[in-house]
């Protein structure tokens, strides 16, 4: 079966930066399972999946406008440091934040004597990924699988919808 829209595909992958070092991999653990188009891969993935079959490996370069996108310095701001108090908070944390366009992930960057600087990009934003795929088994999604836009496992999903 070929990868295409609505195929569920079970792979294993590795993705690395420019410099060789390692972002993920899953060839050690679980391998991905994912609906086709439904936005669960990054652009640039997905389109090079699609004509592809189980047994097939393949190496992508993404590029960052067809991945997580470049950095974008509107992204970054300082806060009070009181909108942590009583918080412990180090560089690197990670938190939901409300923003004018909604919830949105981010992580401190740097903690100064009165703010906080707090960046919303993506951590992968403006890198290239080197992806290494070995497709494992592709199927057609079911109904309900296609109705919920996500993989259920043997005996459903296990949540209510």
């Amino acid at each position: 079966m070929i990868v295409a829209a609505n195929k569920v595909v079970k792979m294993h992958y590795s993705v690395l930066d420019n410099d060789g070092n390692t972002i993920d991999n899953s060839f050690d653990g679980e391998p991905l399972i994912f609906i086709i188009g439904t936005g669960y891969l990054i652009s640039g993935l997905e389109n090079a999946l699609q004509g592809k079959q189980a047994g097939d490996t393949l190496s992508v370069k993404v590029e960052p406008d067809e991945g997580y996108g470049e950095r974008s310095d509107n992204l970054m701001q300082a806060v009070p440091k009181e909108m942590f108090e009583g918080m412990e908070i180090e560089v690197g944390m990670q938190f939901r934040a409300s923003t004018d366009d909604g919830d949105q992930s981010v992580m401190i960057i740097d903690i100064q004597d009165e703010e906080v600087i707090v960046d919303g990009n993506n951590p992968l934003a403006g890198i290239t990924l080197n992806f290494n795929v070995e497709i494992l088994e592709v199927r057609d999604a079911t109904e309900e699988e296609l109705s919920h836009g996500h993989v259920h496992g043997e005996g459903g999903c296990g949540h209510d919808h």
